[in-house]
């Protein structure tokens, strides 16, 4: 193993107070009472319209597509308000740099919040591979992005690690032959049944992910 490849929401930084902070005030401006955030938090992972869909569901067509483009926009204007590593996590980080090895983000989160998003926990830099949701022609599930990841971060497949809170990361991760991890602690709702994935294995804090690190790099 020489490469840890991560999924963003939900697995290597907490971003849902973020996310539920712009479907707050994008209700609060639609004269709705904003839903709290333990009802938000779980659907994270699934992106942007869902959280829309989540806070107005009867939106339909250009209505919701204007309640997407302004949930977005204030979004961008708060998006390191709070958002930050799960606890435990930049300790992983600094492991897996001590030992030798790289690691990397594969999100469908697009790359216009991805990016500015990870500069602004300094971890961008830091990243062997950063894949976001319009890197490549296709997003997870299908194995593109992290077949990508494996390239520019100079592992092949096998070599891989890859954490996720949702089912289309850990059927992203195998179909592109790596293993995977699913990263219990995340935004994951109680209608799920992870343990039905076919990951390798599950973590319940970042730390656990120490168990699967080698020595050093290659072992």
């Amino acid at each position: 193993m020489r490469t840890i490849l991560f999924d963003l929401d939900g697995t290597l930084a907490d971003t849902a107070p973020d996310l539920h902070h712009a479907l707050h005030c994008l209700q609060r401006e639609r004269g709705l009472t904003p839903l709290p955030f333990e009802q938000v938090r779980d659907q994270v992972s699934h992106g942007t319209s869902a959280l829309v869909t989540l806070g107005f569901p009867e939106a339909a067509g250009a209505v919701f597509d204007g309640l997407r483009e302004r949930f977005i926009e204030i979004y961008m204007a708060h998006i390191h308000r709070e958002s930050r590593l799960f606890p435990g996590m930049d300790e992983v980080l600094e492991a897996i740099e001590s030992r030798g090895m790289n690691w990397g983000v594969v999100t469908n989160k697009p790359a216009f919040l991805t990016d500015p998003l990870l500069r602004a926990m300094g971890l961008y830099d830091r990243a062997a591979t950063v894949i976001s949701g319009d890197t490549t022609a296709e997003c997870k599930p299908h194995p593109m992005p992290m077949l990508l990841a494996c390239e520019q971060s100079g592992s092949s497949p096998g070599q891989c690690l890859y954490i996720g809170d949702a089912l289309r990361d850990i059927q992203a991760g195998r179909a592109a032959g790596m293993r995977t991890l699913v990263a219990r602690y995340g935004y994951i709702d109680a209608a799920q049944s992870p343990e039905t994935w076919g990951a390798d294995g599950f973590i319940q804090h970042p730390g656990e992910i120490m168990d699967w690190l080698p020595a050093q790099a290659g072992l």
